[in-house]
C-alpha cells in the first residue's frame, strides 16, 4: 500500500521548463557562451553541478560556473517567474491523496528561495509534509540524494510504500536509485521514450487525477 507520495515541482506541478530554459540561456549568454534553448531544455531537472558539465568544461566551471548559477537564478526571478503557472487539478490531486491518508513529500532540484514560490503559485503550501531541494544535499538529480534526504524526514517508510511523480528521465532515474517507483508526466515535454521505466505515464496532474483509481498511486 502506498502511503507517501513524493513529488517533483518544475514541470510537474507548474510549467516552468521553458522558463528556466531561457534563464540558463540569458545566462550563458553573458558568461560568453552561446548554447540553444532546446538543448538546455533537456537539462532541466538536472541541478547546476550536473547540468553545467553538459555545456563547460571543468575550467570553465571552475572560474565562473557559481557566478553563473547564481545569475540564472536572478533572471529567472526577474525576467521569468511573472510567467509560470500551476497545471489544472494540483491541488485537487493533492487533497485527493491526503483524503487517503497518505503524506506527500517534494524533492526538487530547485533552489530554496525558489521553492516557496512555486508552492504558493500551484497553492499546496498546507498540504506538503516534507520537502528538500537543491541547497539540502550534496548531489541532485539523477543522484538519489534529494529522494533520500526527503525519505528521512518522512522516517524511513518502507520504499514499496513510497512512489514518485516527476516530469523528467532525471526523477525516474534518482528514483530507482534510491529503491522507489516512478509515475512520469508527460507535462515536462520530455520524450515519452525517455519515461518508459516509470510504472505509469500520464498527461498532467489532472490527467493523473482523472485515472487515480487505476493508478500506482491506489496500489
Amino acid at each position: 500500500m502506498i502511503t507517501c507520495v513524493v513529488f517533483d515541482v518544475d514541470g510537474t506541478l507548474v510549467d516552468s521548463v521553458d522558463q528556466h530554459a531561457s534563464a540558463f540561456q540569458d545566462a550563458f549568454t553573458e558568461f560568453g557562451r552561446s548554447v540553444p534553448h532546446s538543448e538546455i531544455r533537456m537539462q532541466i531537472g538536472k541541478g547546476l553541478e550536473n547540468l553545467l558539465p553538459v555545456f563547460l568544461s571543468q575550467e570553465e566551471i571552475g572560474e565562473f560556473g557559481e557566478a553563473l548559477g547564481k545569475r540564472k537564478g536572478e533572471i529567472f526571478r526577474k525576467r521569468y517567474f511573472h510567467s509560470i503557472k500551476a497545471f489544472a487539478g494540483v491541488r485537487e490531486l493533492f487533497e485527493r491523496i491526503r483524503r487517503d491518508g497518505r503524506r506527500i513529500a517534494l524533492a526538487t532540484s530547485a533552489e530554496k528561495e525558489e521553492l516557496g514560490a512555486l508552492k504558493a503559485c500551484a497553492g499546496i503550501g498546507d498540504l506538503v509534509d516534507a520537502e528538500t531541494c537543491a541547497g539540502s544535499v550534496n548531489r541532485t538529480k539523477p543522484e538519489p540524494d534529494i529522494y533520500e534526504n526527503v525519505l528521512g524526514q518522512l522516517g524511513h517508510p518502507p520504499p514499496r510504500e513510497v512512489i514518485c511523480v516527476g516530469d523528467t528521465p532525471y526523477d525516474i532515474e534518482a528514483a530507482a536509485r534510491a529503491g522507489l517507483g516512478s509515475i512520469a508526466l508527460r507535462s515536462g515535454g520530455f520524450p515519452e521514450i525517455t519515461l518508459l521505466e516509470a510504472a505509469g505515464i500520464y498527461d498532467n496532474p489532472q490527467d493523473l487525477l482523472i485515472n487515480y483509481d487505476e493508478s500506482p498511486l491506489n496500489r
